[in-house]
């Protein structure tokens, strides 16, 4: 089984848990020996490919023509690498920002499981004013800002879990691809609608038809703002999924 393989069929890709690592990309931060080893082995260990359904956006991934996409897990530099996939209800919520620019300018967003960052550097080429790239791993941020300095934009980095804040700063919240685990739906169930109450949040979700999501009582709530056709290579990847949907949160 290999590296992407073992992922792909993991029920939770990122563990929760609050630690701070004050990152800001637009700034420059001196950087621990530990964050220069890390940032040698994703940059050895990944390809920075436009081979995606968002080529306007530079990623470090690891891709088939990486050692580690074949790799069964023995002396690997990352436990969990998560961050190194562009998966695709990512790609599907990053593609709909692209070509959506209205809905994100001069908007502050949170984006939610940042993972590789490519939403949050979408909004950011689009024109939002503030963009938060929030994950509980570390490693991850260091990813999303080597991701966002190849695309010459600036991003506020927390690795706290923020998942249940209730800030009414965030004007838009992203969750692209996070609905892998039912008790993620669970927990979102219950965090969305008060964003939106409170504060009139505009919640965006990329999926691509994950099972979690599509019979979990959240759906009631989405409305479709979009559907789009994955690419042949993300479809083999992702075990035959064909389509990728973008849906907003809404309370009726």
């Amino acid at each position: 089984m290999t590296l992407f393989t073992r992922l792909l069929k993991k029920t939770c890709m990122v563990t929760i848990e609050t630690k701070h690592l004050d990152i800001l990309s637009r700034r420059r931060l001196s950087v621990s020996q530990r964050d220069e080893s890390v940032i040698k082995s994703i940059l050895e260990n990944t390809e920075l490919t436009i081979n995606h359904m968002t080529p306007e956006i530079k990623l470090h991934l690891i891709t088939p023509r990486c050692p580690m996409w074949k790799s069964k897990g023995d002396n690997l530099p990352f436990s969990d690498p998560y961050w190194a996939f562009y998966w695709p209800g990512g790609q599907v919520l990053s593609r709909f920002i692209l070509d959506n620019s209205e809905l994100f300018v001069n908007r502050t967003v949170l984006d939610v499981g940042s993972g590789c960052g490519a939403s949050a550097i979408a909004c950011r080429l689009v024109g939002a004013k503030r963009v938060v790239a929030n994950d509980t791993d570390p490693v991850a941020l260091i990813a999303v800002g080597l991701n966002a300095t190849r695309n010459k934009v600036a991003l506020e980095m927390d690795n706290t879990n923020l998942i249940g804040e209730l800030n009414p700063d965030w004007s838009t919240v992203l969750l692209g691809d996070m609905f892998y685990d039912e008790n993620f739906a669970t927990i979102f169930s219950k965090w969305l609608p008060l964003l939106v109450e409170r504060f009139g949040t505009d919640i965006f979700i990329g999926d691509p038809g994950r099972y979690p999501l599509k019979n979990h009582p959240v759906q009631s709530y989405l409305v479709k703002q979009a559907e789009y056709e994955l690419p042949l290579n993300t479809r083999v990847e992702n075990n035959g999924m064909t389509h990728g949907f973008v849906w907003k949160y809404v309370i009726k």
